[in-house]
């Protein structure tokens, strides 16, 4: 009953929408009327209306029948009226569900252009470059057919804008009129040459500087990080956070909502002790020496296993002996064995373990493992310890997209996980009509005793579907999984493609032919998005495509059933794109992960007693629905993990946009706010007015404001580093609270604003020593040579940078404290201007009483 009325709130949504769309049809003729250069003026027309006052959606109906012409014309495609339905709700602030082969990024052209008008950038966020690349020289054809500008993020800091004049062959300018051109520079995925072709190379603020930015939500997210620690002006590339467009908006931001992005820096060698504890852990057992929860993705360590590793190290009893930094060891080494396997969470590559994203399949070079677990498993691997590393400053994906003031997403899967949508970003899902009816039909699943017997049925059907010429795209959970079937079919003599990390740099040739005739293609999570497959190969043999459609169109074999059903959804959704013909089945096998952790023991018992063989498969509702069932109680557990993630960086956050806001304001030389920063110092040592007034004349205006800006940039830095070290430990600790019938959260809340406030209270006092040790003739010298070399960085007094303050602040003892204080008794009435009975030496207003 209640889906019922949720879906027909959808409904009415829907309803609502359709004004629009049957405006945006009556001027249809009059926008075809016009001229090239009269539907490139529209653009500054639309825009002076805007100033005037006007809404964008007073201007919604001219400006998406607008930019329908433009694609008409550019790309020879006409938005059809569910993609115009799309394109509101995305305006609209919400989520648009369009099922695979909608033409879900032609639709994003409408509310991106649309919001553009305003002059405030428009970002258009991907899962990887290939697809920033690709879409942004794709439809970047209809943006400068309208006058407008398209930036370019990729990783490595390269960053572009499309200009379609620039080609790395010619300089024929792409236009309405040399369509063959277009034609002649389709690559193998069906789009436009886009590594580098049409795109022109230019700085990260260029590209940010561009009516609309495409690139990846990691690119996005480190960039914000970045422009956060920078040092001048020109290194802060972002600007407004007005609309973004999130593409797969449930793979970025429930995926990968509990990782976040962190930016760190090397701060020691690495210790033989991750070396010891590997073969520690080697040495150990599981169910004797250490438990799993598969479920929770946790170790425990047993009594047995910490005698049997306490003996292997010669100690009587490592928690006393060596204390917390042996027993972390000793726990990240148990986990780096027990839950982190070679060729399914990582790979070796040119002697480096490389994250493999569970959720894409793809490798995530440089990224890597905090809290020392990513150096457990180079141990374990026998390979190089690379250096320990600090956290510089880091974000989630959650408050990092909560930034805009305007967000919305599309995907083929959002309806299974719209309340969290809601919940966390405030989002509404709402479903848009196909343009043509599905025609795919998805089978039951197939259940199987064991995964032995799982694969060699799911051979037999590849083996069967590659003999009567009907293409097959097989989804595996890893790597492992992936060469393994692929062994399979070699030893069957059946011929077939593998994809997955190892092999990345042939995705799009791989992608382009898993449509042709009798073709066999074995993917990870890679095939699950971004790129429609076609029938008959790219480009499509259409004697073959017709043949393929006859037969039933793509075959796609899932081996396993994922955590998500959004997942298993997306691979489904390879299949029937436009109203095309195609079929889909899962097998699964009681020793799946999900059937195995999840699933009851009668389901488990059932199957064997029955005396079944086990490569024969069987159809069984109560199992799927056994299975649905599993992967709600996942999702469930998972939405509570990522909300649990989020309510601690909800309090970091606030920190975070703290020390973020008064950094930004230092280094663009805001005086009031500078000023403000400069009275409250005063609070710590009444005399600086007269060291501020001295240093002022010593050095002039200008001069002492620079040095002050980098004194007051490095030492928040410094200190910000280790808060967020402190808060780390604090997050951790925390935990055990809950036996003392404590709230972990609340006390996370009160602990971490007491240590914000300390550590505000250290910033301001190392900031108060440093201007006392300002020499005028040293940064005069140091400002004539800078100035001499176009040196843009700020100045510091006495040069002191990053490891020199932190080492003071940390190795030497020398930490700038605040007076001692003592408790103030509960109860004590102390008038506003008498002194304090702590004993700091300030009034009471300005301590314990503010």
């Amino acid at each position: 009953m209640i889906f019922k009325k949720w879906f027909s709130n959808e409904e009415r949504i829907i309803k609502k929408i359709e004004p629009f769309v049957k405006r945006i049809n009556d001027l249809e003729p009059e926008i075809q009327g016009l001229s090239d250069d009269k539907l490139r003026q529209k653009t500054e027309h639309f825009r002076d209306i805007l100033e005037q006052g006007e809404t964008l959606d007073a201007i919604l109906p001219e400006a998406f029948a607008t930019v329908r012409e433009a694609a008409q014309r550019t790309l020879n495609q006409r938005h059809y009226d569910v993609q115009l339905i799309g394109g509101i709700i995305l305006h609209q602030g919400n989520i648009a569900e369009m099922k695979t082969g909608e033409g879900k990024t032609l639709v994003a052209t409408l509310p991106v252009y649309l919001n553009a008008l305003k002059k405030k950038g428009v970002h258009v966020v991907t899962v990887n470059d290939y697809l920033a690349r690709r879409d942004s020289v794709w439809m970047g054809q209809i943006y400068a057919a309208l006058d407008m500008t398209v930036g370019v993020i990729n990783t490595d800091n390269q960053s572009f804008l499309y200009d379609p004049g620039h080609s790395t062959t010619n300089n024929q300018q792409l236009t309405t009129n040399n369509q063959d051109k277009l034609d002649e520079t389709r690559d193998e995925m069906g789009s436009f040459k886009v590594v580098y072709e049409f795109l022109r190379p230019c700085t990260r603020k260029e590209a940010y500087a561009a009516d609309i930015t495409y690139g990846t939500n990691n690119e996005f997210g480190f960039d914000y990080l970045r422009s956060n620690i920078a040092y001048t002006k020109e290194e802060v590339t972002q600007r407004n956070f007005s609309y973004a467009i999130v593409d797969e908006i449930d793979s970025i931001l429930i995926d990968e909502a509990r990782t976040p992005l962190i930016i760190s820096a090397p701060s020691r060698d690495p210790e033989n002790l991750y070396y010891t504890f590997a073969r520690v852990a080697a040495a150990l057992k599981k169910d004797t020496d250490f438990s799993v929860d598969e479920k929770l993705k946790a170790t425990m360590l047993t009594d047995e296993g910490i005698t049997k590793a306490e003996n292997i190290l010669g100690i009587d009893n490592i928690y006393t002996e060596k204390g917390i930094k042996y027993v972390h060891h000793l726990e990240n080494a148990v986990r780096a064995k027990a839950l982190f396997h070679k060729d399914k969470e990582y790979v070796v590559k040119q002697e480096e373990i490389v994250i493999v994203d569970e959720f894409t399949g793809r490798l995530q070079p440089g990224r890597r493992w905090s809290e020392g677990l990513h150096q457990a498993i180079e141990a374990k691997e026998g390979l190089k310890v690379q250096k320990e590393s600090r956290t510089v400053a880091s974000i989630t994906f959650q408050n990092y997209f909560r930034l805009y003031d305007k967000l919305a997403g599309m995907t083929g899967t959002a309806l299974t996980s719209a309340e969290e949508f809601t919940r966390v970003y405030n989002l509404q899902v709402i479903p848009v009509p196909t343009n043509e009816s599905i025609a795919r039909t998805d089978y039951d699943d197939l259940i199987l005793q064991t995964e032995k017997g799982k694969f060699e049925a799911v051979v037999k059907k590849i083996k069967e579907l590659h003999e009567k010429s009907q293409p097959v795209l097989v989804g595996t959970v890893s790597i492992e999984k992936n060469e393994l079937l692929g062994d399979l079919l070699t030893q069957k003599g059946i011929p077939h493609e593998v994809l997955n990390a190892k092999n990345h740099e042939r995705e799009g040739e791989i992608i382009a032919q898993a449509g042709k005739k009798s073709g066999v293609t074995i993917a990870t999570n890679m095939a699950g998005r971004g790129v429609d497959i076609v029938l008959g190969g790219n480009p499509p043999d259409l004697k073959d495509q017709k043949e393929i459609l006859e037969i039933g169109g793509l075959f796609v074999i899932g081996t396993e059933r994922h955590e998500a059903r959004r997942t298993d959804n997306q691979l489904r959704g390879r299949s029937g794109r436009q109203g095309d013909p195609g079929e889909t089945q899962f097998f699964v096998s009681l020793e799946d992960t999900l059937m195995r952790v999840f699933a009851s023991d009668t389901i488990k018992n059932m199957m064997g007693r029955f005396g079944i063989p086990e490569d024969q498969p069987i159809e069984n509702k109560m199992i799927t629905r056994a299975l649905e069932s599993a992967q709600t109680k996942i999702e469930g557990f998972n939405f509570d993990a990522r909300k649990h993630v989020l309510q601690y960086d909800d309090v970091l956050n606030h920190q975070r946009r703290t020390i973020y806001t008064l950094r930004r304001a230092v280094l663009f030389e805001d005086e009031e706010i500078i000023k403000n920063f400069l009275e409250g110092l005063t609070t710590f040592d009444p005399d600086i007015e007269n060291t501020i007034e001295e240093k002022t004349k010593e050095l002039g205006k200008e001069l002492f404001f620079k040095t002050l800006a980098g004194i007051i940039l490095r030492t928040i830095d410094v200190f910000w580093m280790e808060h967020l070290e402190t808060m780390e430990y604090l997050r951790q600790s925390v935990s055990l609270r809950a036996y003392g019938q404590r709230d972990p959260l609340v006390e996370y809340k009160k602990e971490g604003l007491k240590l914000f406030n300390e550590m505000r209270e250290t910033t301001n006092l190392h900031v108060i020593q440093l201007i006392s040790s300002i020499e005028a003739d040293t940064v005069s010298q140091i400002a004539k040579e800078r100035a001499a070399e176009g040196e843009p960085r700020p100045i510091l007094g006495r040069e002191v940078d990053v490891k020199d303050v932190s080492a003071s602040h940390t190795d030497t003892g020398n930490k700038v404290s605040p007076p001692a204080r003592s408790p103030v008794v509960s109860g004590t009435k102390v008038g506003r201007n008498d002194p304090c009975p702590c004993g700091s030496g300030k009034k009471y207003k300005r301590c314990h009483g503010s």
